[in-house]
């Protein structure tokens, strides 16, 4: 079974933490960017698929083998033929089965005549022993004559059925609809039963229903918790390109596979085949539809960058530092927007109001440079960092805050906006789901902007001389 690629969700994840990353311009003039990549916010529709790949196998497959054995005597069918219920498969040599059954009758007949007999002496014998004409061990004898002839009758019926069935078993038949996908028997040759040979006995073919076709596929483990049975899912193989074969998940099997140290699920798929069209053993490239958006606000994937990382993307775009200078409670004013537009209500939280609390933070962070510029104790200055940085988005840290229209979290990000006379701003929005290349804006932009490109190598180079910088300034490693 081939393992399975990375699925979109996945790689929705790692966009949104490592490659996902917003783009600022340059110095605050077009000019002085030249090479910067620009993208627009536009409409479109947005899928969140997970993909895997597999090989098709029927849902129903049997080998048939036979209770009876011997030299086959035809084989009536070959690989490809449909049968049904009670198509003649093959036949095997009926000679020792026969002469079995026609021993059997005989001994049947003999038996009934012998109870016929017995039974007969047994109502002479009762009649005899009341009229005291045979003593009483007499008649005893005669019942125990009885019971014996009794007992041959059930056994000689016995007989017979069992060598009605070994005659019945040399005829072979199908019990299914399907396809003959595989003949291991030609005529001729001696075959072992199934029933009294210990290996099993032999194989003489292979019996599957096409009709309904199932694709088993492995899912990492940390993309499996989003696939669910019933879930649309579409199956391409290399025989029909440009086809999509419709089909639906059936199920997740509960015990993972370790391939080279990933853990995975099973994850199976069933489609209909009714034109016959697909075959076992074919590559199936499985997509399973996990969410879609209809006509949604996208931007792509490398436009968006989380919020810690907006001083590198703006080193890397040439973006003055007093532009990128704005609190992070502005994400909770955007979840709060984004709920009043929905026409719901959102809980409100204790907490001082949103200009006190940006003067607090501020108060925080100039305790924390302090701290840090004057050689004070590091791991507090940079505990009074971390809790300025995240004291403005309450309910906005992962899994938390305002949810998108499927129930996941919106999740917070930056973009750098480019107006009409090139200077470029960043912007908070929230955003959706995601697919390989784009995600879904929720809130912060408006169709038509403009907003500017990062390549992911651009901005990992800047936050490595960034955490260099910070590291020589501290005088070694981070205290956490």
């Amino acid at each position: 079974m081939n393992t399975t690629r990375a699925p979109r969700f996945r790689a929705l994840a790692m966009g949104l933490t490592l490659v996902a990353v917003v783009a600022g311009c340059g110095q605050g003039q077009a000019e002085e960017a030249p090479n910067l990549a620009l993208a627009e916010v536009q409409r479109q529709d947005l899928e969140l698929t997970a993909e895997a790949t597999g090989s098709l196998g029927p849902l129903r497959k049997v080998e048939v083998k036979s209770r009876a054995s011997g030299e086959v005597m035809e084989v009536a069918v070959d690989v490809g033929d449909r049968v049904e219920p009670g198509t003649l498969l093959a036949r095997i040599d009926p000679r020792d089965v026969q002469n079995a059954f026609t021993q059997a009758e005989a001994d049947l007949r003999v038996a009934q005549e012998q109870f016929g007999i017995a039974e007969a002496q047994l109502e002479r014998s009762r009649n005899l022993f009341q009229a005291e004409v045979i003593t009483e061990q007499e008649f005893e004898a005669r019942n125990l004559e009885f019971a014996n002839a009794r007992a041959s009758l059930v056994r000689a019926e016995q007989n017979m059925e069992i060598a009605r069935l070994r005659v019945e078993d040399v005829t072979i038949r199908s019990r299914m609809y399907g396809t003959i996908l595989e003949k291991t028997v030609e005529d001729g040759e001696v075959i072992a039963s199934a029933s009294g040979d210990v290996s099993g006995g032999t194989t003489l073919m292979t019996i599957a229903n096409l009709d309904v076709m199932q694709v088993r596929t492995l899912v990492d483990e940390t993309d499996v918790g989003r696939i669910e049975e019933g879930m649309p899912a579409t199956v391409t193989v290399d025989a029909f390109p440009d086809r999509r074969f419709e089909g639906q998940v059936e199920k997740v099997e509960p015990q993972a596979v370790i391939e080279s140290n990933v853990v995975m699920f099973p994850v199976i798929v069933h489609l209909e085949n009714d034109d016959g069209r697909l075959k076992p053993g074919m590559s199936a490239e499985v997509t399973v539809l996990l969410a879609e958006r209809p006509d949604v606000l996208t931007l792509p994937n490398n436009a968006i960058v989380d919020f810690q990382e907006i001083n590198a993307a703006a080193a890397v775009l040439g973006v003055p530092e007093d532009r990128i200078d704005f609190d992070r409670s502005i994400f909770q004013e955007l979840s709060r927007e984004l709920v009043a537009q929905r026409g719901e209500e959102m809980p409100e939280r204790a907490g001082p109001p949103a200009g006190e609390r940006g003067e607090m933070d501020e108060a925080m962070r100039e305790r924390a440079r302090g701290a840090m510029a004057g050689g004070g104790d590091r791991e507090a200055a940079m505990r009074a960092l971390a809790q300025a940085r995240g004291g403005g988005i309450p309910g906005m840290q992962r899994g938390q805050g305002q949810r998108a229209p499927d129930g996941s979290a919106a999740r917070p990000g930056v973009v750098f906006v480019v107006d009409g006379e090139g200077v470029i701003r960043p912007r908070a929005v929230l955003i959706g789901v995601s697919d390989w290349s784009n995600s879904e804006i929720l809130i912060g932009v408006e169709e038509g902007e403009q907003v500017a490109l990062l390549g992911g190598a651009q901005l990992q180079a800047q936050r490595d001389a960034q955490s260099q910088r910070i590291r020589s300034r501290m005088g070694g490693g981070f205290p956490f």
